[in-house]
């Protein structure tokens, strides 16, 4: 019977184990010095070589070398014998099938007779906390006083089960997600050597669905391998349910556009050619984490090609670290719910459309506790340059006497009749007036005051301008201008060049806060 490829290319010595290597080096130096704990407990994710080290401990300690600094040696008859799993003092027991304290009752029973092959009998149990209460108790007793030949290695993925009566009886390493560089080197390793040929790219996918095990990456590869298509990216992509990147980079641009029709077209184009929806939007929280790498100086830590990594660049441009962060969160949430849905679309349709809600309508700081806004880095291709405008806030947000025939008291009383009226034409502009209010009004200028600067500019496009003057103007009865400040943080003096009596300095007097002037 043939052998799975993740058996056959199992770690038989210390140097073959992929990115653990502050676990081995440890490992190794208390082999060599024969100083070694008599209880280990071994924790992490799946698939990053937990049981895999625990047998080359077990296969070490054991090791008939004369020098211990080269044990296991690989050679010797424990070595082979564990190799070929007929050592009878290696036990492996399988916590999540023997919980029951009877197990572990049996196990302390035997734990006293003396070892038959090896130097200590060695006892491997994996998934630890799976144990029941009661045998977590009968084990702790063996833990506390273990025969001198006896050695405990547990293995757990979720060590915050475990009693801490057990954890302070161990010698605790913690197993760590293998990085995508050493398992894409592996896979590369594996197929080199077993003939196959295969596209890069194909096992870069590979080792990301994997997500930091290796085992699962190579489980992969083998399924890759033996369906007779070759390690192709399209197979790939195929198998796995994977969409392809320009898919995500589409999609991300609809975000920053405000394109909300168009990015569920983009969606259900991907659903259709066969990907998968929580793939998908895993394809999406990884993406986005490289623009926020991208974002916050940290393009080095990511591994994409040149052409995502351009495109990252101008998403970075185009969103704040906050937009990024909550389109992450919109998406991550995506990823939970999709294994309780029987409509694949739906959870990557509630996250994109949240998405696109939060970003036009960002949350409002509390009241007399305003926050800075970050300025937007300039767009390198904008072809017209902003016009100079002046952000104020007026912290009383008291009413601005002027020259128009109707008040801001007016004008408050029916801003929901005038946001009503939008959402018939337009429900993604309504969003965006949700996340404003009417401050002042002077000389047939309607100013709204934002918390965000990624909502003011959506509402400072012409034809969104045009919309809100209109149906502002059929409410009030008379021609308004509609002009957008952005609320701040920061008391400052009137600028030069500025109006003493326009609007701006009307602000400052009633309390208001100048937070950036834009030529």
């Amino acid at each position: 019977m043939s052998q799975t490829l993740y058996r056959k290319w199992r770690p038989k010595r210390w140097e073959e184990v992929i990115g653990q290597e502050h676990i081995v080096q440890t490992l190794r130096n208390a082999v060599a010095h024969e100083r070694f704990a008599h209880a280990f407990l071994f924790s992490g994710p799946r698939g990053t070589g937990k049981t895999t080290t625990a047998r080359l401990l077990a296969k070490a300690v054991n090791c008939l070398s004369e020098d211990p600094s080269r044990r296991p040696c690989e050679q010797c008859e424990n070595c082979v014998a564990i190799n070929n799993g007929r050592f009878l003092d290696l036990i492996e027991i399988d916590a999540a099938s023997n919980t029951g304290v009877d197990d572990v009752r049996e196990l302390r029973d035997k734990i006293n007779f003396a070892p038959s092959q090896g130097r200590y009998k060695v006892y491997i149990i994996d998934e630890v906390h799976m144990l029941s209460t009661a045998a977590f108790n009968a084990l702790l007793k063996t833990l506390e006083e273990p025969p001198s030949h006896a050695i405990f290695i547990l293995a757990t993925t979720e060590v915050q089960k475990i009693p801490a009566t057990v954890l302070s009886r161990c010698q605790r390493h913690e197993f760590r997600r293998i990085p995508l560089v050493d398992v894409v080197a592996q896979l590369e390793k594996i197929a080199t050597t077993e003939g196959w040929e295969y596209e890069k790219a194909a096992l870069q996918v590979v080792a990301r669905q994997a997500t930091g095990s290796l085992r699962d990456a190579i489980s992969l590869l083998d399924q890759l391998a033996s369906s007779g298509k070759g390690i192709s990216l399209a197979w790939a992509s195929q198998l796995l349910g994977i969409g392809s990147d320009q898919a995500v980079m589409d999609l991300v641009d609809t975000l920053t556009a405000n394109q909300s029709t168009h990015g569920l077209e983009v969606i259900h184009q991907a659903l259709d050619r066969g990907t998968d929806g929580k793939v998908f939007a895993r394809q999406m929280i990884d993406y986005l984490r490289n623009v926020l790498l991208t974002k916050t100086g940290n393009a080095s830590e990511i591994d994409a090609p040149v052409e995502s990594r351009v495109k990252m660049a101008q998403h970075a441009l185009s969103l704040s670290v906050e937009q990024i962060l909550t389109v992450i969160r919109c998406f991550n949430q995506a990823v939970n719910e999709a294994r309780n849905t029987w409509i694949p679309a739906l959870p990557l349709e509630m996250a994109y459309l949240d998405a696109v809600m939060s970003l036009a309508n960002p949350t409002t700081q509390p009241e007399n506790t305003p926050t800075r806004q970050q300025k937007p880095e300039p767009d390198a291709n904008a072809a017209n340059p902003p016009t100079k405008t002046m952000a104020v806030l007026t912290a009383e947000e008291q009413p601005l006497s002027g020259t128009s025939g109707i008040t801001i008291e007016q004008v408050r009383n029916r801003w929901r009749e005038i946001r009503n009226q939008v959402r018939q034409q337009n429900p993604n502009v309504e969003a965006l007036l949700n996340s404003c209010k009417p401050i002042a009004i002077k000389d047939g200028k309607l100013y709204l005051g934002f918390n965000g600067e990624f909502a003011k500019e959506k509402m400072e496009r012409p034809e969104i301008l045009v919309l809100v003057s209109r149906i502002a103007e059929q409410v009030l009865g008379e021609k308004v201008q509609i002009v957008c400040l952005l609320n701040g943080q920061r008391r400052g003096e009137l600028p030069p060049g500025v109006d003493s009596d326009g609007i701006v300095a009307a602000a400052l007097n009633l309390g208001g806060e100048i937070v950036d002037i834009q030529e």
